[in-house]
């Protein structure tokens, strides 16, 4: 596929017929196949990652296209290498973890507990990382040994049509199919018969989702996103910290659910702060209109949102540190190239928009606090965030924060690790997301643990529960005397 063609691409509406046929191809293949083995679970694994592999220079042109402007290093290293460890973790040991599960030991009642494909998954995902948030989780999904289909982003119709070609070349529609579609075809997607589904992006969207689902009772995994706080403590290395929140806020223009979105610094410290934050902003762009590691906003609306987020800011009373030369201070932002440089808000009131909304952009408000116990009732009261992030020691105010506060993960001293370190789920709570992935939390979220239970006792479970002999004496006596057993044992327990 030539770039010529990708320019000239568009999303194709996919009707809820051809959804559905689909969806019952998979469902019937399903039942004809039953759970697959782990060697065929393992086959499947390696396919899609060789499809995506070797799509990987396509698949960043279309990228690039479909952004505007987006390095290739940047698609290729989060995009396409990424989850080659989550790959081998789950082909390495899907097997094991198959394998039904013994439970603790009852005289007469022998149980274990069988680890069951759901039937077919549906995967819906998100613009900024469309790659990633797509083939992972279906690559978790084939593991626990379910079909798949992908809808995948409608804003990347590009890249849709290479990854749908690709996966076209090593899976038939009834094992793994991807549908680009519009929005149309999304709406109609959440709506299927599907056996779970997992979504990736905003809440607004993910409540959408979720009720759409739920007139089916499908499952729904949700990975949204939230407004990321970084916590400077006062033992922080400040270099360390500007350094790599710089770096975090600034990767894909900030268009990433686990970016930092506002930082807390101890209000002695917030000017050396502000400056070395500027200096490691200036050492990453020194300058912005054509460095080719820009990356464009997605879309003219996601700009103009970003930069309505800033004016209303602005317009509140917060100060705008535009961090870009002076050559192209006038040219920037830039609608034309979809460009906004690095910003730095200052005294952001909390009547301004941006102290709720999610930025999603490369703009970093900073505020000063006195007491940590200021931050802990700042993030403790606001909806749940994706990510969490603290420079500093593992002291006791790094303990006490991890207390009283809550988020799908915590990265100390850097961003976004704890989305990649093997052994740990990734997920939301709340506002950001429920369910979770990756290893083997991404083999248990797409599998229904089935118990399995013998009865070798001499009577029934029925016994004593049915009929005439609920009214005997004996019953009766045995039952409130039971009661009264428990009543002791907690009295003993709580001391009264």
């Amino acid at each position: 596929m030539t770039h010529q063609i990708l320019e000239d691409l568009t999303a194709e509406h996919v009707s809820p017929d051809q959804l559905n046929r689909l969806l019952a191809a998979q469902r019937q293949a399903f039942l004809n196949e039953g759970p697959p083995s782990a060697e065929v679970r393992r086959d499947r694994i390696d396919r899609l990652t060789l499809a995506i592999l070797e799509s990987a220079d396509e698949i960043a042109t279309a990228l690039a296209a479909d952004y505007g402007q987006r390095p290739a290093a940047l698609t290729k290293s989060f995009e396409v290498l990424a989850w080659l460890d989550d790959a081998k973790d789950l082909r390495e040991n899907l097997e094991e973890w198959m394998k039904p599960v013994s439970v603790e030991d009852i005289p007469g009642v022998p149980a274990f507990i069988q680890q069951k494909p759901l039937g077919v998954v549906g995967v819906i995902g998100a613009w900024n990382f469309p790659l990633i948030l797509t083939i992972q989780p279906a690559l978790a999904a084939l593991a626990a040994g379910n079909r798949v289909m992908i809808k995948f982003p409608e804003l990347e119709a590009r890249t849709g049509q290479v990854v749908a070609e690709a996966v076209a070349k090593y899976f038939s529609e009834d094992e793994l199919v991807v549908i680009v579609g519009d929005l149309e075809t999304a709406k109609a997607f959440s709506t299927l018969q599907l056996d779970h589904i997992i979504f990736t992006g905003s809440p607004a969207i993910g409540k959408v989702v979720a009720a759409a689902a739920g007139q089916n009772l499908v499952p729904v995994t949700l990975e949204l996103g939230g407004k990321n706080p970084v916590v400077v403590a006062r033992d922080a290395d400040l270099d360390l910290a500007a350094q790599r929140i710089a770096g975090t806020r600034m990767m894909n223009s900030g268009q990433i659910c686990l970016c930092p979105d506002y930082v807390f610094v101890a209000r002695e410290q917030g000017e050396e702060f502000i400056a070395k934050l500027r200096n490691e902003l200036t050492t990453l762009f020194p300058d912005y209109l054509d460095n080719p590691g820009a990356v464009s906003i997605v879309n003219d609306r996601n700009y103009d949102r970003i930069i309505g987020l800033i004016d209303d800011a602005t317009a509140k009373g917060a100060t705008k540190i535009q961090v870009v030369n002076d050559a192209e201070a006038a040219a920037l932002p830039s609608r034309e190239k979809r460009l906004i440089p690095p910003t730095i808000l200052l005294d952001v009131p909390a009547e301004a928009t941006i102290s709720e909304e999610e930025i999603f952009g490369p703009v970093l408000p900073v505020y000063l606090y006195d007491d940590i116990q200021e931050v802990i009732n700042y993030v403790s009261t606001r909806p749940s965030p994706l990510g969490t992030y603290w420079y500093g020691q593992d002291s006791k105010e790094f303990q006490r924060y991890l207390h009283f506060t809550t988020s799908g993960g915590v990265t100390r001293n850097d961003g976004v690790v704890h989305a990649f370190r093997k052994g740990t789920p990734f997920g939301g709570v709340g506002n950001s997301g429920t369910g979770a992935y990756h290893g083997k939390s991404g083999f248990d979220q797409f599998t229904h643990r089935r118990p399995v239970v013998s009865s070798q006792l001499p009577a029934s479970i029925s016994a004593g529960m049915v009929g005439a002999g609920l009214d005997s004496d004996q019953v009766k006596a045995g039952i409130d005397q039971a009661i009264a057993g428990a009543i002791a044992e907690v009295r003993a327990r709580i001391g009264n």
